[in-house]
Formats: C-alpha cells, structure tokens, sequence
C-alpha cells in the first residue's frame, strides 16, 4: 500500500484495508503512506438498484465471466497444501483480479469522487483515466464560478476544466 496512489477493491474499504492494517498493527508495523481508495461495491450501492452487488453477479451482468465457485473443503484442502486445490486457487484468484479490474473500468464513469488521476500530468488530461481526450460540453456553474463541463472520450467520465470562466462584473461602477 506504501506504492499505491489509489487501492482499488471490492468492498476493501470495509474488508481488505482494515484486515491489512490490523495485521500490520498485530506485528508492530507503522501505518501506511496515506493513499486513496476506490470501493467498487459502495460505488454500485451508492449508483444503482441491483438484485446483487457481489463483484462476481455484477461481473456477469455485465456481460464478463464472474467469478469461479469455490466451498469451504477447497480453502481446507488449500490450507493443507494439496496440489490440485491450490492450482485451482490460483485460477480462481487470478480470475477475482481480472473481474474486479473489469467492473472498475466499467464503473469508472459512474465514480463520481475518483480520486484525481490528471494531477499526474503536465497536460488536460480526464481525472478518472488520464486520456487526454475531452470534449467540452457546455458549462458547470456554481455559486460563483463557471466552468467547462468535459467529457472523456474513452471511459465516458465527466469532468470540469480547471479555469473559472466566469468575468467578474461589478455591480456599482465608481
């Protein structure tokens, strides 16, 4: 985690962080460099009504594979070293990675607090993917700014330049 900007997991804001960080504390370790994270399950509660919000059933309907089965005899048998089960494990994990990055890139337009990927470069580029195909689209306001409203090319993100537009215009001239 020390190398990571950005940990990327389904639900590892509530699992996988806090069983890491817990481990690191049991063996005395010092926390982590601060990083951010992206939990791809509180995406989809926070985006969608869906019968299932597993990473394997959000895969699928999707349109990808899924996830391989697994019980609680091939997790004994992995834990007792049997070749077959651990070769199994293996697909099975490796199958887990792919279809979480899967239903990442799937949900990257949707994430509307990813955290900023442009600030990596020296150029406009999209805060989710870092293409540097946008294309305006009109204006974002606020209270009291004004700003492009962009759209990427390629992960379909929305963004907003980074410049206020707005001309500021005196109400009294003296």
């Amino acid at each position: 985690m020390d190398r990571a900007d950005v940990v990327i997991a389904q639900n590892g804001d509530q699992f996988d962080v806090k069983f890491i960080q817990a481990r690191m504390f049991f063996w005395k370790l010092p926390p982590p460099s601060p990083f951010s994270t992206v939990d791809t399950l509180k995406v989809t509660h926070k985006k969608f009504k869906l019968l299932s919000h597993k990473q394997g059933d959000v895969s699928k309907y999707r349109g990808h594979k899924g996830k391989l089965e697994t019980n609680l005899q091939l997790w004994i048998d992995c834990y007792y070293g049997k070749e077959k089960a651990l070769a199994y494990m293996k697909k099975y994990n490796v199958r887990d990675v792919m279809g979480l990055e899967e239903n990442y890139k799937d949900l990257l337009p949707w994430i509307s607090n990813h955290p900023n990927l442009a600030v990596y470069g020296n150029k406009p580029l999209c805060p989710k993917c870092q293409s540097p195909r946008l294309q305006s689209f009109g204006w974002k306001y606020n209270n009291t700014t004004k700003y492009r409203r962009l759209r990427c090319q390629d992960c379909k993100g929305w963004a907003r330049g980074n410049h206020n537009q707005q001309e500021y215009k005196p109400l009294i001239s003296i």
